[in-house]
């Protein structure tokens, strides 16, 4: 889905930035173009990425439950 119209961005390329180290709107604006523009994605895109960068608590417990 596209987040950013302005600058044609989507929600995967997102959370894409997130998985290789963008933490922060700043720098989600620096490296895609995000809420430089008209700012309407800042908050949707601002979501996206703190889910993206959210621990995922399920796969940690499924991988210490496993046997050594």
């Amino acid at each position: 889905m596209y987040v950013c119209l302005c600058q044609g961005v989507t929600d995967r390329e997102i959370r894409e930035a997130a998985d290789n180290g963008i933490s922060s709107m700043r720098q989600l604006g620096k490296e895609l173009g995000v809420g430089r523009q008209c700012g309407r994605c800042a908050c949707s895109a601002r979501e996206i990425l703190r889910e993206a960068r959210r621990p995922d608590y399920l796969a940690l417990a499924n991988m210490l439950a496993q046997p050594a």
